[in-house]
């Protein structure tokens, strides 16, 4: 599958330079990054996320957990993990849990994690499990200058992402 068409358009779109890396097939975001030899804090996820308006990407490195109450406390008002029935209807051209975190690409709401923030090289899903999209640091906030940055996350042991709830990438 490669990178999802409207993450290729999206980019394309906004003038930004990335290359992509091929790796083994991979089921969750740590996974990938394991499998490409990339640190975690360095790999950022998206977190479908909804609430009383509708739905959210929340966007954090794949070492961390999604902490519910301090996106909530970002936005000013709850939110509640997505169903997977309503995250593939969000992501058409993604395989299942191949969440991208450039949620403008999608026409959603898009929350920053701000130890994104400063990093020299980010790489991401690209909608498939074998594939992953590296931009750099300056390239990463370019595209996400437009949404909220905040600390939405907290460090786990045991991350979501290692678990099988139902849920992606939480």
């Amino acid at each position: 599958m490669a990178i999802a068409i409207s993450v290729q358009q999206y980019l394309s779109d906004n003038g930004v330079k990335y290359d992509s890396i091929e790796h083994r097939r991979t089921s969750c975001s740590s996974e990938s990054a394991r499998a490409s030899f990339i640190k975690g804090d360095n790999l950022a996820k998206g977190v479908v996320l909804r609430n009383q308006k509708g739905y959210l990407l929340a966007v954090l490195p794949s070492s961390q957990v999604t902490d519910l109450n301090k996106v909530g406390d970002l936005i000013h008002q709850p939110v509640a993990l997505a169903l997977e029935e309503e995250i593939n209807a969000l992501f058409p051209d993604c395989e299942d849990g191949a969440i991208p975190p450039i949620g403008a690409a999608y026409g959603m709401q898009t929350i920053v994690d701000e130890r994104l923030d400063g990093i020299d090289d980010v790489y991401f899903e690209a909608g498939d499990h074998r594939t992953l999209v590296h931009l750099t640091g300056a390239q990463f906030i370019k595209l996400m200058r437009k949404s909220p940055h905040g600390s939405i996350c907290s460090e786990s042991k045991t991350s979501f992402d290692d678990m099988n709830f139902g849920y992606f990438g939480a």
